[in-house]
């Protein structure tokens, strides 16, 4: 198998005495957990608008642009991806780490472009810097 391969070969949670026992498990799980919920729960707040009432107002006007759609229509694929994007963690959280960070990577661009969030694009980026760890600790080979 090649390398290539393994990266997105689904990874199973580790045994239970290795949680026990190895900090690199329990840290992995922890990471994994949390990026595969908190995409998911952001991506499906994109249609309830739970966690605030206006989503469309943290997109820049020049990515508003390029999507099709209106601003809601952008937010609604933004759900999507995100929700993906935590599926994706779930499977295979090597592969899914560096997608989620992709994507951080880009919504901190867009809140720097629309201004005014910079505390927010702070928060992604150490969440960014979580889910790198996260890619780099699911490719460690288990003990």
């Amino acid at each position: 198998m090649t390398s290539a391969t393994a990266a997105l070969r689904p990874t199973s949670v580790p045994a239970s005495t290795a949680l026990r026992s190895d900090p690199v498990a329990q840290a992995t799980l922890l990471l994994r957990i949390a990026f595969t919920v908190a995409p998911i729960l952001f991506g499906l707040d994109k249609f309830a608008n739970v966690l605030t009432d206006d989503w469309t107002r943290y997109l820049a006007p020049a990515f508003n642009d390029i999507i099709p759609g209106d601003a809601a229509t952008a937010m609604y694929i933004v759900g999507v991806v995100e929700v993906v994007a935590g599926l994706v963690v779930a499977v295979v959280p090597r592969f899914g780490g560096l997608l989620v960070a992709g994507w951080l990577a880009g919504i901190i661009v867009n809140l720097l472009i629309v201004g005014g969030y910079g505390d927010i694009a702070l928060r992604d980026f150490g969440l960014l810097l979580g889910a790198l760890t996260l890619s780099r600790l699911a490719s460690v080979p288990r003990r």
